[in-house]
């Protein structure tokens, strides 16, 4: 089916008029929700010569639904088009005549003084909740916002609220106001919601704004959007927060040919919403806060070892400690980057950036003057995988620039000696034991210098650096290859499989 989008497109609308068919789609629902029925949105297609076409559907949430298939693309039949078209010409609303227990209210939805669109309100009267004051009061409230509608007034320009997270509907508690900001009516929910406010006393008849300033804690910041929320002057959103409760409320201001006469307020109670919100942001601040403390105790610790290789004497002791410290390091700033982070991923290239200029750095020897490149992209990795991850490429990048340039002669043409690329591919990987792609977290990763070479004896994984290698690629379910390069030089390349972002894969 088509999307709201691709329908307005191949109806070929104004901008202007498509944009206010958008506003009027995500602002509708209250509209279904407040008349226990279903809501049409029915345009002029080009595509389908000039016919009419049904772009949107919303159902309501308070009662139940009409329609329970998809509608949306459907063209109408011939006694539709024809309402269709009627009210599109006089730009008045239409009921046409009751078939059986379904009830129809066609309304223009004027832009500018044009009707751009035709609203459909669908009710089947069998089931049709019983009437009491909560539904007398909605459908008196949604004819209110369809009157609006057909005058261009409804939704307005000046929304979206703003609110955010929370925002209320009209299962939440609705209150209507008239013009001077008295409440006339106050839904069951709405009632509650003032009640663990602290407002105990009768609701109907009070000035809303006197019920919530009343209870504002003294002293606090209040919302500059606030007084004119709460008189129902204008369309927008505000949330109170007190000692008891966290209130977020919307304002829907009732106009009859641009003269406001009352307003609609939606309210929800959104203290638990909120508290866990506060419990996630304490529980993000403290996971940085214990990986900027590792990171500390990892450095003191690199620290130490290398202050402690300076006092030995034998050679190979002091190398042992520093390689010990090296890697160490390594860990650290994966936690380092991790501290600045608020969730348990971190973007990888600014780790691999970071290890193979420090790794070059460091374990350049001679004059010869060895650079770093870093290509593609290793995207964003869960801190399980970031950790080996960066303990492998530190140590491939050691071992190509320690072995590959030991001779520190320069190039002829005057160029560095050495230089070592790390690129990454995000994607699908081969292993050699499959024949088909792994789809999803397969990283392949190449290191290539242009250094001496392998000797034709070589036998990697020799070593205790290329030990580690192959210990923490078979814990990422991968496998490593070693390869010549021509005219010379090395590339090593490794595929690992890593866990997925929102769980472990």
């Amino acid at each position: 089916m088509p999307t709201l989008r691709d329908a307005l497109g191949q109806a070929s609308l104004p901008r202007a008029d498509a944009d206010w068919l958008h506003r009027l789609v995500s602002d509708w629902q209250m509209v279904a929700d407040l008349s226990f029925s279903d809501l049409t949105l029915w345009v002029l297609s080009e595509a389908r010569a000039d016919d009419w076409v049904l772009v949107a559907h919303a159902r309501p949430t308070t009662g139940p639904n009409f329609y329970h298939d998809d509608v949306v693309g459907l063209a109408p039949d011939a006694v539709r088009r024809s309402i269709l078209d009627q009210v599109r010409q006089s730009g008045r609303s239409v009921e046409p005549p009751q078939a059986g227990s379904v009830r129809e209210q066609y309304v223009p939805v004027v832009r500018a003084g044009r009707t751009v669109a035709v609203l459909v309100r669908h009710t089947d009267l069998h089931s049709m909740r019983q009437q009491g004051g909560l539904e007398v009061n909605y459908l008196q409230l949604a004819q209110m916002l369809l009157r609006m509608v057909g005058q261009g007034s409804f939704p307005s320009e000046l929304a979206p609220t703003g609110i955010g997270r929370g925002t209320p509907r009209v299962g939440d508690g609705v209150l209507r106001l008239d013009a001077e900001g008295h409440i006339d009516y106050a839904s069951p929910n709405a009632i509650s919601a003032l009640r663990r406010l602290g407002y105990t006393a009768q609701v109907a008849g009070t000035y809303l704004s006197e019920i919530v300033t009343s209870r504002l804690p003294t002293g606090g910041t209040v919302d500059e959007m606030m007084p004119l929320v709460l008189t129902g002057r204008a369309p927008w959103g505000t949330e109170i927060e007190t000692s008891r409760i966290n209130l977020t409320m919307r304002a829907v201001p009732l106009l009859d040919h641009g003269t406001r006469y009352g307003a609609m307020i939606l309210l929800r109670d959104v203290s638990e919403l909120r508290r866990r919100e506060r419990e996630l942001l304490t529980k993000d601040a403290t996971i940085r806060e214990i990986h900027h403390r590792v990171k500390n105790n990892l450095q003191t610790v690199s620290a130490l070892l290398r202050l402690q290789s300076r006092r030995l004497s034998d050679q190979g002791a002091q190398a042992a400690l520093r390689e010990a410290g090296r890697r160490i390091s390594t860990v650290a700033l994966v936690h380092d980057i991790l501290s600045h982070g608020f969730d348990e991923t971190v973007l990888f290239d600014e780790i691999a950036v970071r290890i193979a200029r420090a790794t070059v750095e460091v374990a350049s020897q001679g004059d010869a003057r060895v650079v770093a490149e870093h290509r593609g992209s290793f995207g964003r990795i869960r801190a399980e995988d970031a950790t080996p991850l960066a303990m492998i490429l530190a140590e491939l990048v050691h071992n190509a620039v320690e072995h590959a340039f030991d001779t520190g002669t320069p190039t002829q043409d005057g160029t560095p000696a050495g230089a070592v690329v790390v690129e990454a591919h995000r994607g699908e990987g081969v292993r050699r034991d499959q024949e088909t792609p792994e789809p999803g977290g397969m990283l392949t990763v190449t290191v290539t210098d242009n250094g001496c070479g392998l000797p034709d004896d070589h036998q990697p994984g020799t070593g205790l650096g290329m030990q580690i290698v192959q210990a923490l690629i078979s814990d990422l379910r991968g496998e490593i290859t070693w390869e010549k390069q021509e005219p010379h030089g090395t590339v090593v390349r490794f595929v690992v499989r890593l866990r997925g972002l929102s769980a472990e894969g």
